[in-house]
């Protein structure tokens, strides 16, 4: 999906342990991470890659992106 010029297309990166790799749990809620909210995918990624390759020592460490601008309106997504 590429972004259109001009269109806000809000996306959420964010990211902490996971208790354990097989599942989406996180080990401790009051620990994860908000990396930022971004205007774009672009600029999300971005920030997603470099907080995952800061913690490639860790394998129970995750980051994901969250596609705002699809939660705030459907139709769009």
């Amino acid at each position: 999906m590429t972004d259109t010029p001009g269109k806000q297309l809000l996306h959420l990166v964010f990211g902490g342990e996971l208790s354990s790799l097989e599942s989406v749990d996180f080990k401790d809620l009051s620990k994860l991470e908000i990396v930022g909210i971004f205007p774009n995918y672009a600029s999300a990624h971005a920030a997603w890659k470099a907080k995952a390759q800061a913690t490639v020592d860790n394998a129970q460490m995750r980051y994901f992106i969250v596609h705002l601008h699809r939660l705030l309106d459907p139709q769009i997504g």
